[in-house]
This record gives structure tokens, C-alpha cells and sequence, in this order.
């Protein structure tokens, strides 16, 4: 199976999601795989089986969100220099979204732009932080405020590397299918209702679906000026939870999962979502055991961080919210006393 992303800028290439057993790949090129201790650990030596290139060299960084940051990707950056890379040398990213959107980061600045790929070791990963062309750091004031829309070469999906995942970080994948679901595609949501993920076909097909979804959307609107915001379904809120736990309490996914259940609270205090459809989605997420709930406990300061997302701009908050099961809908300007009715049910 595999995924076309078709894109309309002149800047950036089409390229395919390839989703299989990964062959072997041949590059006439210097390589560098960027991954972390743990990835490395379980698959690094599988991987260096699999790759023919001029050179191969191989960084192997910390893991953990605490480690996207300026730090981490200076080393990228030394080793590219320390091992002579030039324009036409790749990196590869072999892990989960971290490594790939500091490794998609690095190769977009190094020499003003080399290529590289995505080889997603996380389920998280592969159904959506590999695909489209996302990429950068954290800082203290937030997650990806530092980066670059810069897309790969290719993406290698192989569900052979899901097989180590712990729970959570399986479930964390699941939270971002689900977000795909809820606000694109009701027969998809419909079919996670009554599809157990662990099953490794059920897993494939969602793989899949989840990421034709996101390639057509990244097509439309390949650097975030419309429709692609919609992919943040549930980030506003995980972002700040993410930021305010200092990214060691929640998995991404886990956070976006809470962030989901805040955003459907406030889109049934809108009246875009009903109770029932509300409880629906929360009931799929607990399904997999994943949070639905985190403890505000100063609403003023939680609704302060909003206004440094990414989507915020002129002092005025977007969230995007579900409007029903399988529809979306932008909104701008909400007021605040709204926004805290909403919140009322997370404040300690």
C-alpha cells in the first residue's frame, strides 16, 4: 500500500507514504540516521542491514519531548558538519514525531535545505507527525514555535516496528487516529467504534485511512493557511497542558486525547456537538485507556497560554472544534466567558 502527497507549491515535491515491510534502500549519497537510545536499542541494527549508501554514519540523541529543543538540534547539525555532508547527502529520521521534526528541522536549515526521511518507529508517528512536512522544536514558551514547513523525500510506514511499542505510546497513536476521524470522516469514526485497533489487519487499515486523510488535506493547503489547521483538532488545549507538565507527565497523543475533550466541551457549550456525540468520542479514547481529563488549576493563566499557538493571531484565539461527528468548523473570537463555562469541569 502506499500514499500519494501531491503538492501545489513549486518549492516542494510530491512523495509517496509507503506503507510495507521496508526494503532495502540504496542512495549513491552520505547518509546520516538520526534516532534516540531507545529506537536504537531495539532496531538500529536492523535498519544499517537495510541501507546502501556512499557513507552511513548515525547520531544517536536522548529520548523524550524534553530534548526537542535548541540542544539536540545543534547536535544534529555538528555531526551533518563534523561528518563533511553537502547538499546531495540525506538524513534519515528514525523514530517517533520528536526525532522527526527535529531531523526534518535540521535538514531544512543545513546548507539551506537538504533532503531527508521519514522512517516513523511510533504509531503516533506514522499516521500523522511523518507526513506533510512539519518540522521544528520546543522552547520555553511553548511546542513547535521554532521550525519549518519542510517536506520529506519519502515516508517507510513499517508496522513490524509497532510490534515493541509500550501502551501508552500505542494509544498515543491511537488518540491522533481518532482526531482524524472525529472531524473529517464519520463512517471512519463509526468503524473505530466497532474495530479493535490491536488486531493487526483493523491496524493497517487505519494506518491507511488515517493517512490518505491527512495527504489530501496537506494537498490542499500544504503550509497551514486553512484547512490544514483543522489537523490541531484537541492541540490548543494539549499544548498547554503539554507546556504547563513541562512535557514529562503526558505523551503528546495522551495530551491531545484531554485536548479533544475540552475542545468537544466547548463546541457542545457552542451547540456544534451533542452530548451523545460528545460522550461517544470520549468513550472511543477510554477505550484505549487513554486521559480524559487534567486538573486546571488557575483558569486565567491556562486561557493566557492560548494566545501562543500557532494558530492565534492579532490577540485573537482559533479553535477548532468538531461540528457533529465527521465535520469541523474554525472559530475565531469566542468569547472568553464562554470559553471558561466550557473549561468549568477541568478547574480544581
Amino acid at each position: 500500500m502506499h500514499v500519494n502527497v501531491v503538492l501545489n507549491k513549486t518549492t516542494s515535491k510530491d512523495y509517496s507514504v509507503i506503507i510495507d515491510t521496508l526494503e532495502k534502500l540504496v542512495f549513491e549519497t552520505k547518509v546520516m540516521i538520526v534516532t534516540n537510545t531507545t529506537v536504537a536499542a531495539l532496531h538500529l541494527a536492523s535498519l544499517q542491514t537495510r541501507i546502501e549508501a556512499k557513507e552511513v554514519h548515525t547520531l544517536i540523541l536522548p529520548d523524550g519531548e524534553m530534548y526537542k529543543n535548541f540542544e539536540s538540534l545543534n547536535l544534529i547539525l555538528n555531526a551533518c558538519f563534523e561528518h563533511r555532508l553537502d547538499r546531495k547527502s540525506i538524513l534519515i529520521a528514525f523514530g517517533g514525531g520528536v526525532i522527526g521534526d527535529m531531523t526534518g528541522f535540521a535538514a531544512s536549515i543545513y546548507q539551506r535545505g537538504i533532503d531527508f526521511i521519514q522512517i516513523p518507529t511510533t504509531l503516533l508517528a506514522q499516521v500523522d507527525a511523518s507526513v506533510g512536512g512539519k518540522t521544528g522544536i520546543n522552547n520555553d514558551y511553548g511546542k513547535n514555535l521554532i521550525g519549518s514547513f519542510w517536506q520529506p523525500r519519502a515516508v517507510y510506514c513499517d508496522s513490524t516496528f509497532l510490534k515493541t511499542l509500550p501502551k501508552r505510546e500505542f494509544a498515543a497513536g491511537v488518540a491522533e487516529i481518532i482526531k482524524m476521524a472525529v472531524t473529517f470522516d464519520k463512517a471512519f469514526f463509526e468503524w473505530l467504534e466497532t474495530h479493535d485497533l490491536h488486531e493487526e489487519a483493523n491496524l493497517k487499515m487505519a494506518i491507511h485511512k488515517s493517512i490518505s486523510i491527512k495527504a489530501d488535506v496537506v494537498s490542499q493547503d500544504e503550509t497551514e493557511q486553512g484547512i490544514r489547521a483543522v489537523l490541531n483538532y484537541g492541540h490548543t488545549f494539549a499544548h498547554v497542558i503539554e507546556n504547563q507538565t513541562h512535557y514529562t507527565t503526558y505523551l503528546h497523543g495522551e495530551a491531545v486525547a484531554i485536548g479533544i475533550v475540552m475542545a468537544n466541551a466547548l463546541a457542545y457549550t457552542l451547540g456544534l456537538l451533542t452530548a451523545i456525540e460528545a460522550g461517544r468520542v470520549r468513550k472511543l479514547l477510554e477505550h484505549y485507556e487513554l486521559p480524559t481529563h487534567y486538573a486546571i488549576n488557575h483558569l486565567e493563566t491556562f486561557y493566557d497560554a492560548f494566545f501562543l499557538d500557532k494558530k492565534s493571531a492579532n490577540d485573537t484565539i482559533t479553535f477548532i472544534l468538531a461540528k457533529g461527528i465527521g465535520g469541523n468548523e474554525m472559530r475565531h473570537s469566542i468569547p472568553k466567558a464562554l470559553v471558561f463555562e466550557a473549561l468549568g469541569a477541568f478547574h480544581a
